[in-house]
């Protein structure tokens, strides 16, 4: 049995889709950021940088992790699944995963901060993350054009970049315009372990948040 101690974030999403894909018995134990709960004694010890998502598995002698990344390749290497048959395979998987943890995820939370959270335009920062969002985006949209998924198959580096992709609007960018890269998003929404993901840990429609926050700061203009 696994603890999943996580909240809807991309990166709180990225470890309920591989346990669902995986088939892996868990327990969710939402973390309320927004009140700082990632910050308690109790929790830090689990996740010494007060980040969600970390995870207990209670049948290997109660062991944590955290950090969303090193829990997507401990599931893979738990379960035997989405990492690739051979060590090519392998690393094939891990330098997109890579891909998503240095660049994927911190620019577009980046380019997230300034476009729809701060509360007043920051013009140079804004252009900054939204062009490298653009970049990023431009990158996996020539790999998909000859590539079903990121690794060749279907692999925890989809797991871990689909939910940010997801949060496009929040980044100021458009989806549509990258045609390969919306028709892997697109599959990966279909599946079915992606709907009861999505389903176990409710949040807020990426749409609708960024039309809410971006009208919030043109009323307080």
């Amino acid at each position: 049995m696994i603890d999943l101690y996580t909240w809807p974030t991309p990166n709180g999403y990225k470890p309920i889709i591989a346990l669902e894909e995986m088939g892996i018995d868990y327990t969710i134990h939402p973390i309320n950021i927004g009140k700082g709960e990632q910050k308690t004694p109790e929790f830090l010890k689990l996740s010494p940088n007060g980040r969600i998502p970390a995870m207990v598995d209670r049948a290997n002698g109660d062991f944590s992790i955290f950090e969303s990344g090193a829990i997507l390749i401990y599931l893979a290497d738990k379960s035997g699944l989405f990492m690739g048959d051979d060590d090519k395979a392998r690393s094939r998987v891990l330098q997109w995963l890579m891909f998503q943890m240095g660049g994927v995820g911190p620019m577009m939370g980046q380019a997230n901060v300034f476009v729809t959270f701060f509360p007043e335009d920051v013009p140079q920062a804004i252009k900054r993350y939204r062009d490298e969002v653009n970049r990023l985006f431009g990158v996996m949209d020539d790999h998909l054009a000859n590539h079903a998924f990121l690794a060749g198959d279907y692999s925890i580096a989809d797991m871990a970049t689909w939910p940010w992709v997801r949060g496009y609007p929040m980044s100021g960018v458009e989806l549509a315009d990258y045609k390969n890269l919306k028709r892997w998003w697109d599959a990966i929404a279909e599946r079915p372990a992606v709907k009861t993901a999505l389903e176990k840990m409710p949040g807020r429609n990426p749409h609708e948040f960024a039309a809410d926050m971006q009208a919030k700061r043109q009323s307080t203009a």
